[in-house]
């Protein structure tokens, strides 16, 4: 079983060895490539003021952060959320060192001992793919979306958790494909073969109604190959046969 979690932060500033801290954590789980709607989100209360620079990217004032619990609060629970998951970053070492220093901050005030992220997780940095798919290109989250015809008309602001689900599409659309299936229980799974089975039966004699594409589905399947070529990188076989006027 491939657990992925796509994660992402929102933060007071850029750099956490001069007092920047996390004030949102976003993560969105996938089970073998398919989302399983056990999502993990958070805000969290800095203990220190939010800049209006980083009010401005992402919109999470002081006044709202006032009530949210602080980062040793909510530790335990998100480090045994990850724990031994993959995870998928975009420009992970911003992310990742924010959420050890904060690891490293508390365990200063325990007096204990707790894990680096990457001692409990294996870690992926999107980004470094993205630019080792798309040398020379603009590899950023809204670039990525355009590239993929990905949705993100809703992302005003950054924000962890939709940047997180925006990042997990993107990453499913870098790596073969996505897909928005939630995992279906075996009531669902039977049903959903019964339906199959049946839907794939032959059909005796040779009298077969010919069905066509409609206008959506076909508008479907271009956009579906523009996402292959950009993924391989060149014009796909059907896209050529279609130049060529092939039916």
């Amino acid at each position: 079983m491939a657990r992925i979690v796509v994660l992402d932060t929102e933060t007071t500033g850029l750099d956490p060895k001069r007092g920047d801290k996390l004030v949102e954590i976003g993560a969105v789980e996938m089970i073998n490539r398919r989302f399983t709607g056990n999502n993990y989100h958070q805000y969290i209360q800095p203990e220190r003021d939010v800049p209006m620079e980083a009010q401005a990217v992402h919109g999470i004032t002081d006044e709202f952060l006032a009530d949210k619990p602080i980062f040793a609060t909510i530790a335990d629970e998100f480090l045994a959320y990850i724990d031994g998951a993959e995870l998928i970053i975009h420009n992970a070492p911003f992310d990742i060192g924010f959420l050890n220093n904060e690891l490293q901050l508390l365990a200063k005030s325990r007096g204990i001992k707790l894990p680096r992220i990457g001692d409990i997780c294996d870690i992926n940095d999107s980004l470094v793919m993205a630019r080792q798919k798309h040398p020379g290109q603009k590899n950023n989250l809204d670039a990525l979306c355009r590239r993929y015809f990905i949705d993100n008309g809703h992302r005003e602001l950054h924000g962890a958790l939709l940047d997180a689900e925006i990042l997990a599409d993107v990453y499913l659309a870098m790596t073969g494909g996505q897909t928005s299936l939630l995992l279906a229980d075996d009531n669902k799974d039977a049903a959903s073969n019964q339906q199959v089975s049946q839907a794939t039966q032959v059909v005796d004699g040779n009298d077969l109604k010919t069905v066509y594409a409609s206008a959506s589905e076909l508008e479907a399947h271009a956009n579906k190959l523009a996402v292959v070529a950009a993924a391989a990188g060149s014009q796909s076989v059907w896209q050529a046969m279609d130049e060529a006027g092939f039916d």
